[in-house]
């Protein structure tokens, strides 16, 4: 069951020896990665960057990032005081200088990654950042806004984050065709899920390169939330046909997913962008923390192992896992169980194309929010800081 945990988890359990005997850090992440070849990555970063090193050494493979991420980092820790007030000091305001401080982070990040992503010939190892939430609904300043941040990042394992919204998924085949990497974010829906492959697709085609092999990508498919929302709805309705399958909602979406991934990056199209060096766009499992306290800690992760997959956990998701995780491959099984629970949803007044577009506005409305907040008072902060100097 979920609880408090802390901060940072610091691992430093042994559940196997090496063949001469010397105890190693081996946990269940590696195991996921070596047996099953999904990717367990962590949701979240601050300062100091490298207390990444034990995740890494636990068998993490890549962190993601976001807005709210950053706000809770920077908003409450003091390891940022000494560059943000050189940053005001030297005349940036409070936006320019909350770049500065995430883009060192990201750098920071990419560094420590830089080995799993030359291990794994640019599968694995990547770090995302997000272009602001507040150009959501804004098609080409996401594409600037990407452009920008790939360049000053500077770094080859660095994901471009961008959300699927109806504006910003003509900004992925954009940003795809001009040779970005990108994480696209905020995926809720099978239909909007589709609508995010063929962008891939098409950026690929369009770039013109002749060497794939370097432009890859995930697609972030978002699970508890769905389940958060539909229980809701279900409880609504009352019925024990309703709260029979509470809980079930957002597993199941998930592995109907995966069936339409395998379907997509497959057959002759696929095949002519394979011999460019063309790389799937994996599902990136996210919102993997369990928000029902009734359901078990591992709920978004054990359900969801396949090859070519990425989970991404925060704190909580990540130590229930290493503690009590099963690695097994489960993502392509009882699919006709998640297809009964998905249809069974509809008859009962379910429109998953309408709670897609409901999480989707919460979502970037929560990015939002804290980018705002993050943003007002960083701006206070600089403001005292300026009256401390001039005094």
């Amino acid at each position: 069951m979920t609880g408090a945990v802390s901060k940072r988890p610091i691992i430093a359990m042994a559940s196997a020896k090496e063949g001469n005997g010397a105890p190693t850090k081996r946990t269940t992440l590696h195991d996921l990665y070596d047996l099953q070849g999904q990717s367990p990555w962590y949701d979240n970063l601050c300062r100091p960057v490298t207390d990444l090193l034990p995740l890494i050494g636990s068998g993490v493979r890549g962190v993601t990032s976001n807005p709210s991420i950053f706000q809770k980092a920077i908003s409450t820790s003091n390891a940022y005081d000494d560059q943000f007030k050189q940053l005001i000091l030297a005349g940036k305001d409070a936006e320019s200088a909350y770049w500065e401080l995430v883009i060192k982070d990201i750098q920071d990040a990419c560094k420590l990654f830089e080995p799993i992503y030359d291990q794994t010939d640019g599968a694995d190892g990547y770090v995302s950042v997000e272009v602001s939430p507040r150009l959501a609904n804004d098609t080409q300043g996401t594409v600037e806004a990407a452009k920008w941040l790939h360049k000053v990042v500077d770094r080859p394992n660095v994901y471009i984050k961008i959300p699927a919204t109806a504006e910003c998924v003509p900004s992925i085949k954009e940003v795809i065709a001009n040779g970005i990497s990108v994480n696209v974010t905020l995926i809720f829906s099978i239909a909007r899920y589709e609508a995010v492959i063929d962008a891939y697709i098409d950026g690929l085609e369009a770039s013109g390169l002749s060497d794939l092999s370097r432009v890859t990508s995930v697609a972030s498919f978002f699970v508890s939330r769905v389940d958060t929302l539909i229980d809701k709805m279900l409880e609504k309705i009352g019925t024990p046909e309703a709260l029979a399958p509470r809980g079930k909602a957002a597993v199941a979406q998930a592995k109907l997913a995966n069936q339409l991934y395998q379907k997509k990056f497959s057959g002759p199209r696929w095949e002519a962008l394979v011999k460019k060096g063309a790389k799937k766009q994996r599902l990136l499992w996210a919102s993997t923390s369990v928000k029902n306290p009734a359901y078990p800690d591992t709920l978004y992760v054990d359900p969801l192992i396949g090859p070519d997959t990425v989970s991404t956990m925060p704190d909580q998701a990540l130590l229930a896992f290493i503690d009590h995780g099963t690695v097994s491959r489960t993502i392509d099984a009882n699919v006709s169980d998640a297809e009964g629970v998905y249809s069974a949803l509809e008859k009962l007044g379910i429109d998953w194309d309408e709670v897609g577009k409901q999480l989707e506005l919460e979502g970037v409305d929560s990015f939002k929010k804290a980018f705002d907040s993050l943003l007002v008072s960083l701006e206070e902060k600089g403001n005292s800081l300026k009256k401390t100097v001039s005094l």
